[in-house]
């Protein structure tokens, strides 16, 4: 206990003598105020137990189940044996949800290795250099924000093609206009601030005073934006599944499951149903955790 005490002291201390123990303490401080908000901590709860999920995959169901055709057993309503039911070619629902866990955390994260860098990389340059080169960035992004985000994606999608790859590469041409946007402006306010004159006046170059200076500053904002928009990559890429232009068969993959069970969905309603709560569920815990992250980082601003 007074292990703990000291260390919460330590981290809490107004006055820290190094700045590893004042940058310690900024993160303590912001996860004291997150861990308040009963909702944050309800997504992150439930984003936790998708990653857990889809790490643990083969160790909390059998990988062949979700892949095996028993003709025998299809549609076959949630039992001891079968927790969520069984789907019209006989594969067994629960094994197919844990799986898709995995190919849905996989389709954000390749999604947001895409997307941040790029939309940083666009907006830092707008907003630094400013002129022709912010006017002709800016609307080549407003070119890609007159369209809605879906439509683009299916229509990338279907000239790219099915696949996983090719759906990301889809829903991650639709999305980094949002980023190149809230970079440019996190930019514009801090590009004659004092401390970047005095790093050009040091003789700092471009890149440096980018990367160094001014981009540290825009990831928090960045990061948020992106925790929010998680729920959108999610839809978006069901909504590709659904119209078999994400993860092919036998591959298991959340809307593509939606879509098969349509057929049966009155009689058998788990097929369809279940993924779809799923997906809904996925979506409101990233919802809740950007609200909460969002949150914080607006008291810390303030």
């Amino acid at each position: 206990m007074n292990g703990t005490l000291t260390w919460r002291g330590w981290l809490l201390d107004p006055a820290p003598a190094s700045r590893r123990q004042a940058r310690l303490g900024r993160w303590f401080r912001a996860w004291l105020a997150f861990r308040r908000n009963g909702l944050a901590m309800t997504g992150l709860v439930v984003v936790s137990a998708l990653v857990l999920t889809a790490l643990a995959a083969p160790l909390i169901a059998d990988p062949r189940a979700a892949i095996l055709q028993v003709l025998a057993e299809r549609l076959q309503p949630p039992s001891s044996s079968h927790w969520f039911g069984v789907d019209e070619l006989g594969r067994d629902i629960f094994a197919r949800i844990v799986f898709g866990a995995r190919t849905t955390l996989i389709i954000v994260a390749l999604v947001s290795a895409i997307v941040t860098p790029v939309g940083l990389a666009i907006g830092l340059t707008a907003g630094y250099f400013g002129h022709w080169i912010d006017a002709v960035l800016m609307r080549i992004t407003d070119i890609f924000l007159s369209f809605p985000r879906l439509v683009l994606a299916l229509a990338f999608a279907a000239a790219l093609g099915p696949g996983i790859e090719n759906a990301v590469i889809a829903i991650a041409l639709t999305t980094w206009p949002p980023y190149a946007r809230l970079a440019r402006a996190e930019t514009l306010t801090r590009r004659r601030a004092e401390f970047i004159e005095a790093a050009e006046l040091q003789g700092a170059s471009h890149l440096r005073i980018i990367l160094s200076q001014i981009m540290p500053l825009c990831l928090p904002s960045v990061v948020i934006r992106l925790t929010l928009d998680m729920a959108g990559i999610i839809l978006t890429a069901a909504g590709l599944g659904f119209l078999g232009l994400a993860a092919q068969p036998p591959a298991p993959e959340w809307g593509a499951m939606v879509s098969s069970g349509r057929q049966v969905l009155l009689g058998q309603w788990w097929v369809s149903t279940i993924p779809g709560i799923a997906i809904f569920l996925t979506s409101v815990g990233f919802n809740l955790l950007g609200d909460g992250l969002r949150d914080v980082a607006d008291s810390r601003s303030s």
